[in-house]
């Protein structure tokens, strides 16, 4: 008996070790395989072939797939100047400029994995049809970017309103309603029988998505609720073949706040190493904006959830993280001491402390509108200058707003006069006071106000988050009352390498001779 039982133990050690050689041999450094294309490593990119299922229908499936992805004219990614790869080696370092403002997303999580991809043999299936989802966290921004292949998404399983409505139709409407409420089951990915039920446990949520300050967190809410099914119950009632964005907006109407969420879907899609430009699904409920018009000229198409009809079957959707969840917005609360310089500059000098992350983004704006073509990475001095003087006007911001703002600066139409006034005075070059009235512009307008600016000036507020959008070299001057000081647009001006200027006040009201004298000097280094 003693020598049968040492014969199990021995044939037991050995198949262990039979499958620990076999694993490595075939799953080579997997603990360091990055969700992320990077230089040495390349995940499932979005021009991948699905494997067709193994039935009557999938060679018809196959073909119809093949078709539909090789008609994809998604918008092609702009040239842009400031442009620096996405998927660096070495991995960027927690808390530097890189892993703040561009790819951090390093610790990989891959909680359904699939065989679909030749190149890649980490995975637990041997089929190669089925679903992944995986997740790549970020240390220095605490979120992630999650991707999933072959994910549905029911909108029936999905409270929340419509979306995309005139504002004057849903007058009143509560913001709650406009986010989103998920059951159990709202997206699912499909996987094996061994992986049926919820894919994230409630401790690997707060590993991949901690809740942090966000006291509503519709990310993590969406990640609790997503389940894993086989295919038998897998169904859809139409598929997206190319690659999509999952994206939730709060202050939708906010320009400072949509930057943030533009910015998020921006470094989303290039840290997946996407082609094209992707497509956009808004999973919010949230009426029309201006805002809208800046969505759609930078991806290749936005829809709501709600605009489908039935479940919605994703070939390959990434989950963005939230706007509260970028640098723009957390460096409010803590320090980021990034400072902005050319893409050139950081090629020939590399410098963790420095970013061209946001000239970068400010340049992929622009050109979204077709306001880049020729530009040069320098600022050409020139004897005719435009000062922008960004206004703030009454305008119906969302369904809760009543149509009025709050003035910054009391007497904004005073100091524009003086500044109108003064302007002809300078004899050394030619200066125009742009009467910056945003709130009725169009935003391909606003754009290339700034872009044509060679000083903005402004009382604190979100329109100054176009500063992103200035090209370099540009000057801002934000006149501060004293009851609105934050250091947003500071903030903005140091990340982008911006020359700042702040005009401090007591109260809401600025004395004109003194914004003329600071002006005044800000366009004697001009050369005027």
């Amino acid at each position: 008996m003693a020598i049968k039982m040492k014969g199990f133990i021995i044939l037991l050690v050995s198949l262990n070790i039979y499958i620990l050689c076999y694993y490595f041999f075939h799953f080579p450094s997997s603990k360091h395989q990055f969700l992320f294309p990077s230089s040495k490593h390349q995940f499932l990119d979005d021009t991948i072939t699905i494997r067709a299922e193994e039935d009557t229908r999938s060679e018809a499936i196959a073909n119809k797939n093949d078709q539909l992805r090789a008609s994809f004219d998604g918008k092609p990614w702009p040239d842009l100047p400031s442009y620096m790869p996405w998927q660096g080696d070495p991995m960027a370092r927690a808390g530097s400029c890189e892993a703040y403002f561009g790819n951090g997303f390093n610790r990989p999580f891959r909680l359904v994995a699939n065989a679909s991809a030749a190149s890649r043999k980490v995975s637990v299936f041997s089929d190669g049809k089925l679903g992944s989802f995986s997740c790549a966290y970020s240390e220095t921004l605490e979120t992630s970017i999650c991707e999933a292949r072959r994910m549905v998404m029911y909108p029936d399983k999905i409270q929340m309103s419509q979306g995309g409505e005139d504002i004057e139709s849903v007058l009143g409407r509560d913001e709650m309603t406009e986010l989103p409420s998920y059951s159990e089951g709202a997206f699912q990915i499909e996987a094996p029988p061994s992986y049926k039920g919820r894919v994230v446990s409630p401790e690997l949520l707060d590993q991949i998505m901690p809740q942090g300050a966000v006291h509503t967190h519709t990310m993590r809410s969406l990640l609790q609720n997503l389940v894993a099914v086989p295919s038998a119950d897998f169904f859809c009632s139409q598929w997206i073949e190319e690659p999509t964005l999952i994206v939730t907006r709060f202050e939708y109407a906010n320009l400072f706040h949509t930057y943030t969420d533009w910015y998020s879907a921006y470094v989303t899609s290039r840290v997946a190493g996407l082609s094209k430009r992707p497509r956009l699904v808004f999973v919010d409920g949230h009426s029309k904006s201006p805002m809208d018009q800046a969505w759609e000229a930078l991806y290749t198409s936005v829809t709501y959830a709600k605009n489908f009809s039935g479940p919605v079957c994703f070939r390959h959707a990434l989950l963005t993280p939230l706007g509260y969840e970028t640098a723009l917005f957390k460096g409010l609360t803590e320090s980021i001491p990034c400072r902005g310089c050319s893409a050139i500059e950081l090629k020939q000098k590399p410098d963790d402390s420095r970013t061209a992350r946001l000239n970068e983004f400010g340049e992929m704006f622009r050109a979204s509108f077709g306001l880049l073509s020729g530009e040069s990475e320098n600022f050409k001095p020139s004897s005719v200058h435009n000062v922008l003087f960004m206004r703030r006007e009454d305008y119906l911001a969302h369904p809760r707003h009543g149509g009025k703002v709050e003035s910054r600066l009391k007497n904004e139409e005073e100091v524009l006069d003086a500044l109108q006034k003064w302007a002809p005075s300078l004899l050394k070059c030619k200066v125009n006071i742009v009467n910056g009235l945003f709130a009725h512009m169009s935003m391909i307008d606003q754009v290339r106000d700034v872009q044509a600016a060679s000083v903005i000036v402004s009382a604190h507020g979100a329109a100054l988050t176009h500063s992103i959008a200035a090209r370099p070299g540009t000057v801002v001057l934000e006149i501060i009352s004293s009851y609105y000081r934050r250091p947003h647009f500071a903030l903005i001006s140091q990340w982008k390498g911006l020359e700042y200027h702040a005009i401090n006040l007591e109260g809401s009201v600025a004395r004109c001779p003194e914004v003329i004298k600071v002006l005044g000097g800000i366009m004697k280094s001009l050369g005027c």
